[in-house]
C-alpha cells in the first residue's frame, strides 16, 4: 500500500506519523519548506511568540495523548488559570467579564448583578432564563449561534460578548456560525433543560485542571517533533489529481506518483481546486467552504515601559468599539515561561473581513496601527522593544449555517473515490486536537484496508 499525503500542516503530519506507526509508505507533499502550517514559534527579544495558535483545549485529549506517544509529555505547560480573567474594551475602560460566565451563558447569579458591562434590562433577562423549560418543538438545527444566544440572553450578550469572542476563537460574526457545528453542548442542554443557564449548573463539575494546554518552547515543536518521524518529505507544489487503474496519480512540481491512496490535508478550496479535473461537483462543494483570515501582531515590551497591570489573560473588542483589533493576549500572564520577568509580552489580532482589507499592508503599518489601538484601549504610552506581524489569508474555516448538510453531501461523493481523504479543519473541528482525532481516524482507516473516505 502507498499513500500520498499533501500538506504538511498539523494534520498532514499526524496522518503521516500515524501511518509510519502503522508500517504504511506514504509520502508527504509540502509546497512550502517549512513544515507546521499556521503552527508557528519564533523568538521576539527574548520572548516566545506564536504566529498561529499558541495552545489547546486540555478537555480534549488526542492532541495530549499524541504529543505524549511523541515522549514529550514532560513538555506540556498550563494556563496559569488562577490568573485568568478576560475583559471585554468598552470606550476607553476594560470591563471584566462577570464570574461565572461559560463561554456563551451566565451561571451566577450575583457578579452578572454587580457587573457594568450589561444594562438592567440584560440582566432581567438573564435571571428570567434561568425559568425557560425544554423546548415543544425541535428548535432548526441550522440555527446560527446569534439566534440561539439572542434567543436566551437577549442582544447585548451577542454584541458585548459572543461576537468578539467568536472573532478571536474562530474568526467568523455569530450571524454566520452554525451552533450545533461550534457549541452542540449548548443545543444539548437546550433540548435537555430549557434553560442553558440552569443546565450548566446542574452539569457542573469540580475543576479537574487547568483550560489551556500548550508545549515548553513552543507549539512549534510538536510539528517539528512530527516531522522528525517523517522520512524525506517532498518539498513542491502539487498541481493536480487524476484517477488511474492502478490508483490516483498525484502531480506535483515536474513530477508525478502513482499511489494507492490520497489524503488532501490542505484546505477545503484548494482541495478543490485539485480535484477538479476529475470530480467538478464535489470540487464546486469544497470551494463553498467559507475561510477567515487573520492578522496576528506580537509586540514585546519592556515590564515598565507598559503601565497597565495586565492582571488576566486578555481583552476582546465588540464590532461596536469600531477597531481593527478583534482581542488582545497578554502572553506573559497566560503561560509561564513565554516572557522573561522584566518582560511583557502582547499578541493582537485582526479577523475576518477587516484582516482581508489590511493583508497587503506592511508590516510597520499594521504594527503601528494596532499599538496605537492597544494604547488607547489599555491606556499606556511606553512603545514595544519590537515587534513580529503574521498573515494568515484564509487559514480558519467557518461552519456557518448549512456546514451539516455540506459536510454530508461531500461524505457521500467521496463514496464513488474509494481511498481519497480529505483531512483538517473544514470538517469535523477546527482546534489541534480535533485535526489530530480526525488524522489519527484517516490513517486508521488506510491502515484497516477501509476504502470508504
Amino acid at each position: 500500500m502507498s499513500v500520498a499525503i499533501v500538506g504538511g500542516g498539523i494534520s498532514g503530519l499526524a496522518t503521516a506519523y500515524y501511518l509510519s506507526k502503522a508500517n504504511v509508505d506514504c509520502v508527504l507533499i509540502e509546497e512550502s519548506p517549512r513544515l507546521g502550517g499556521v503552527i508557528r514559534t519564533e523568538s521576539l527579544d527574548e520572548c516566545l511568540i506564536e504566529g498561529g495558535p499558541d495552545s489547546f483545549l486540555a478537555q480534549k485529549p488526542w492532541a495530549r495523548e499524541l504529543i505524549t506517544e511523541l515522549g514529550m509529555s514532560d513538555k506540556i505547560i498550563c494556563s496559569q488559570d488562577h490568573q485568568r480573567k478576560t475583559y471585554v474594551s468598552v470606550g476607553k475602560r476594560l470591563v471584566p467579564i462577570p464570574e461565572g460566565f461559560q463561554f456563551l451563558a451566565p451561571t451566577r447569579p450575583w457578579p452578572i448583578l454587580k457587573s457594568p458591562l450589561f444594562s438592567w434590562r440584560t440582566k432581567l433577562r438573564m435571571a428570567t432564563e434561568l425559568l425557560r423549560r425544554p423546548p415543544v418543538e425541535a428548535p432548526n438545527p441550522d440555527r446560527s449561534v446569534a439566534e440561539f444566544v439572542i434567543d436566551h440572553f437577549g442582544d447585548e450578550v451577542n454584541e458585548k460578548l459572543v461576537q468578539p469572542m467568536l472573532s478571536g476563537v474562530y474568526g467568523g460574526p455569530p450571524e454566520r456560525l452554525r451552533l450545533e457545528s461550534i457549541v452542540p453542548r449548548f443545543a444539548e442542554i437546550e433540548r435537555k433543560y430549557g434553560s442553558i443557564s440552569r443546565g450548566l449548573l446542574r452539569l457542573a463539575k469540580p475543576s479537574s485542571g487547568p483550560l489551556f494546554h500548550s508545549i515548553l518552547g513552543g507549539m512549534q515543536r510538536l510539528t517539528e517533533a512530527l516531522a522528525e518521524k517523517i522520512s524525506s518529505p517532498i518539498t513542491a507544489a502539487a498541481t493536480g489529481i487524476s484517477r488511474s487503474q492502478a490508483g490516483y496519480e498525484v502531480r506535483f512540481g515536474s513530477q508525478s506518483a502513482i499511489v494507492d491512496s490520497v489524503v488532501l490535508a490542505i484546505p477545503a478550496y484548494r482541495s478543490g481546486a485539485l480535484l477538479r479535473a476529475f470530480d467538478s461537483d464535489l470540487a464546486d462543494r469544497l470551494e463553498t467552504i467559507p475561510y477567515s483570515s487573520s492578522i496576528v501582531t506580537g509586540f514585546a515590551y519592556e515590564r515598565d515601559q507598559l503601565d497597565h497591570p495586565t492582571n488576566g489573560f486578555g481583552f476582546l473588542v465588540p464590532r461596536s468599539e469600531n477597531r481593527a483589533l478583534a482581542a488582545c493576549t497578554w502572553v506573559h500572564k497566560k503561560f509561564p515561561n513565554r516572557a522573561p520577568a522584566d518582560r511583557a509580552l502582547l499578541r493582537a489580532f485582526i479577523a475576518g473581513e477587516k484582516a482581508d482589507a489590511r493583508m497587503s499592508e506592511s508590516d510597520e503599518k499594521l504594527a503601528g496601527d494596532s499599538e496605537t489601538e492597544l494604547q488607547q484601549m489599555m491606556g499606556y504610552r511606553g512603545r514595544a522593544m519590537s515587534n513580529r506581524v503574521f498573515r494568515w489569508p484564509r487559514a480558519m474555516a467557518q461552519y456557518e449555517t448549512g456546514h451539516a448538510r455540506t459536510l454530508d453531501w461531500i461524505r457521500g461523493r467521496l463514496k464513488q473515490h474509494p481511498n481519497l481523504y480529505l483531512c483538517g479543519n473544514a470538517y469535523e473541528g477546527i482546534g489541534i486536537p480535533d485535526c489530530v482525532r480526525l488524522a489519527k481516524q484517516t490513517a486508521e482507516r488506510i491502515a484497516g484496508g477501509d476504502g470508504a473516505s
